[in-house]
């Protein structure tokens, strides 16, 4: 019995059918649920292969838009500095110390918010578009007050680095600040007069409450800053009368 010769399968006419693939994430998602890990279980919990899987997505889509976790920590840590809530001063009525605090607490509380991203900040410093911004915003200010450069950059580093030192203390919840706190004063009225005279007589103070030290340091900076300002303002000023007692009549 002769075979029905088989017709011939046209593949160009027929292309193999593909696999959709998973659906596209976009990245403001991306950047979110990174951080709700990090908020939610801390920074070592963040891998791509657990972002992945929180997405219910494959790591490729996630190296689409970052190359590595040091970029996507990155993109963490800018969206949380995109929450620093500073209302500038459009009246113009506030003083360049008191735009600085203000700056500082704004700061503060949003690191407060996100407490397991604060030691991130240690290992980069932020260049994204919002730690942009505020950057540029306290830089601003302070020029336009008539800081040098190197006093403005010196100002604004030195009062970034220590609101992240106290947001890094920041760690844990309000309950177990208070559980710890409650320890170290039962510790220091238990000691022993004699032998630390100095700390047994202020121990009714201590512990001093985390957000009291921040605050009275921020003062102390200002205050230092200002005296900074008022004497390089000073030296400007007399090396110019010098100047123009010098020039010819």
């Amino acid at each position: 019995m002769a075979r029905t010769p088989r017709t011939p399968v046209d593949t160009a006419a027929t292309p193999a059918v593909r696999s959709p693939g998973r659906p596209k994430v976009p990245f403001d998602r991306i950047v979110a649920t990174a951080l709700q890990i990090v908020d939610d279980e801390g920074a070592d919990a963040l891998s791509m292969r657990v972002l992945a899987q929180r997405l219910d997505s494959g790591t490729a889509t996630l190296y689409r838009h970052v190359s590595n976790r040091a970029e996507l920590i990155a993109h963490v840590i800018d969206r949380v500095l995109g929450e620093i809530d500073y209302v500038p001063d459009d009246s113009g009525s506030r003083t360049w110390q008191e735009d600085c605090a203000a700056s500082a607490h704004a700061m503060f509380d949003a690191l407060s918010r996100h407490r397991n991203v604060a030691p991130l900040l240690a290992d980069h410093v932020p260049v994204g578009p919002n730690a942009m911004a505020h950057r540029e915003r306290v830089l601003t200010r302070l020029l336009a007050t008539g800081f040098t450069p190197e006093l403005a950059a010196k100002t604004h580093a030195t009062v970034a680095r220590y609101v992240l030192g106290f947001a890094v203390q920041l760690r844990g919840d309000e309950a177990s600040d208070a559980q710890e706190s409650g320890d170290l004063s039962a510790h220091f009225h238990h000691l022993n007069p004699e032998s630390f005279p100095s700390t047994y007589a202020i121990a009714e103070v201590l512990p001093i409450p985390l957000r009291e030290e921040f605050e009275f340091g921020l003062r102390m900076i200002i205050v230092g800053v200002t005296d900074l300002y008022d004497a390089l303002d000073r030296h400007a000023r007399a090396g110019k009368t010098v100047r123009n007692r010098k020039k010819p009549e």
